[in-house]
């Protein structure tokens, strides 16, 4: 069975303790949200789980097949244009260069992007637009993992939710396990299976949520009642420094 598993991870920069004890599996088929204030180590904790930052403390275990990973800014190639952009990850695999143009542009017109848009370079391309071609060169290759490193920052609601969609739906078809870092409770609630809390200084999961019902049966009044339940807990409001009347 293909997971993601954690253990006692422990992670420092220099002397500073970045991440405490961090336990955690992924399942096949679930999205599990990592939700926390920002620097508190959730983007650290991510790059080690996916191998971009060596383990020096504890263990990770990935046994799923294939992975990918769509950041926060969209890191496209500049001198390459979409198409080019979106078929990289396939050409590194060996796939035939007419097959991966081919797949490129079918995943680029199901993000949304126009046949008009292919021999565009990234200079020329809104910000929005340049998100869509980071996500499907995520995930043209078809990754058994997709690791999130809050793609949706940055983007208007109407492009948000159009991506949310999209990931909901292959959620449901169980195409793709994923590992999500997130600030937004809203957001994480909308997608997640199970959501864990990292507590700063240093990182260090101090909850759970866990959520059964399918990510495309929650609508807004589900996303809004869940959030309003989450920011009561004592838990959230400490490690969010709010501050509730």
């Amino acid at each position: 069975m293909e997971r993601l598993e954690v253990k006692g991870l422990n992670h420092h920069f220099g002397f500073t303790e970045i991440l405490r004890d961090i336990n955690f599996t992924l399942e096949k088929g679930q999205m599990l949200s990592i939700v926390g204030p920002s620097g508190g180590g959730k983007t650290t904790l991510l790059h080690l789980c996916a191998g971009l930052l060596d383990v020096e403390e504890g263990k990770v275990t990935n046994t799923f097949a294939s992975n990918s990973f769509a950041f926060q800014e969209g890191r496209l190639l500049p001198w390459k244009n979409v198409i080019d952009n979106i078929a990289l990850g396939l050409l590194a695999k060996g796939e035939k260069t007419s097959i991966a143009i081919e797949k490129s542009k079918k995943i680029a017109l199901r993000f949304g992007l126009e046949e008009s848009d292919f021999e565009k370079f990234p200079k020329d391309l809104s910000g929005g637009m340049r998100q869509r071609v980071s996500f499907a060169r995520a995930l043209v290759v078809e990754p058994s993992l997709l690791f999130l490193d809050e793609p949706f920052s940055a983007l208007d609601i109407g492009l948000k939710k159009e991506l949310q969609t999209v990931l909901i739906e292959m959620i449901a078809n169980k195409e793709i396990s994923i590992l999500f870092i997130t600030h937004d409770l809203m957001e994480a609630i909308r997608l997640s299976d199970e959501i864990l809390l990292l507590k700063a200084d240093p990182g260090h999961i101090v909850k759970k949520f866990t959520y059964s019902l399918p990510q495309n049966e929650r609508d807004d009044k589900f996303v809004y009642g869940e959030s309003a339940k989450i920011l009561q807990d004592a838990e959230i409001i400490d490690t969010f420094e709010l501050e509730l009347k």
